[in-house]
């Protein structure tokens, strides 16, 4: 059985402090709307609900530099 953090502050209405185990995230966003998620590790998300059960998402990852 697995252990996990995760603790979700909301500091405006439509902005949440997300931290979890590994990471800090930012989301931003509004009900019906798309949510945008920038995180600590480097992570972009932008997000979606769909009518029905369906939903869009797009996530980017943030390249390490190779000197």
């Amino acid at each position: 059985m697995t252990i996990t953090f995760r603790k979700s502050f909301r500091i405006l209405p439509g902005v949440r402090l997300n931290i979890n185990a590994k990471s800090i995230s930012w989301t931003f966003g509004f009900k019906g709307g798309p949510h945008h998620t920038r995180s600590s590790t480097g992570r972009h998300t932008t997000s979606m609900d769909l009518p029905g059960p369906f939903g869009w998402r797009k996530t980017t990852t943030r390249r390490s530099r190779e000197d």
